[in-house]
């Protein structure tokens, strides 16, 4: 009778190893599923390949929404309300000065490099008797008003987006 009972349970201990074997299968799916639940043919069937070579923890983490922008403090602006007419026009007026000064400031840079430039003759320095030095200053000289035209170009571009002056 002992012996009986001994058989049984090795019997029942192998079966279950051989249940958890087979539960410890795990399987990499299409869209990067994950599962253990399935057999070999269901594996195959789904395109599903055996993970290898450690463990597998899948973690579900809920959905979280979509944060919204932060309104306007209640401070700066009532709530419902829009900014009056006149401090509109204000702030246009303000935008306005800012742009010329700028674009002003950036024409008279522009003007002094163009007759520095000297239509692409400057004058040599004292530091170049080096013919590629001055070269190289020309260079940088001729890239430098590409740019302050473009800076100049983009300052007149706002400019136009601003309703006229008042």
């Amino acid at each position: 009778m002992r012996r009986l009972q001994v058989f049984i349970a090795a019997a029942l201990s192998v079966m279950a190893a051989g249940t958890a074997l087979a539960q410890g299968q795990v399987y990499r799916c299409p869209g990067n599923n994950f599962t253990n639940s399935i057999t070999a043919k269901e594996a195959e069937q789904r395109g599903c390949k055996v993970v290898e070579g450690g463990n597998v923890t899948v973690v579900q983490s809920p959905r979280l929404p979509v944060a919204k922008a932060p309104a306007a403090a209640p401070a700066e602006r009532p709530a419902g309300s829009r900014v009056s007419d006149a401090e509109q026009r204000a702030r246009d007026s303000d935008a306005r000065r800012i742009l010329e000064s700028e674009l002003q400031r950036e024409e008279e840079q522009l003007a002094a490099l163009q007759k520095e430039y000297n239509n692409g003759q400057p004058e040599r320095l004292g530091n170049e008797r080096n013919y590629q030095k001055y070269l190289d200053r020309v260079a940088e000289l001729k890239a430098s008003i590409a740019r302050k035209e473009a800076d100049i170009e983009a300052i007149r571009r706002e400019l136009a987006k601003l309703p006229p002056a008042q």
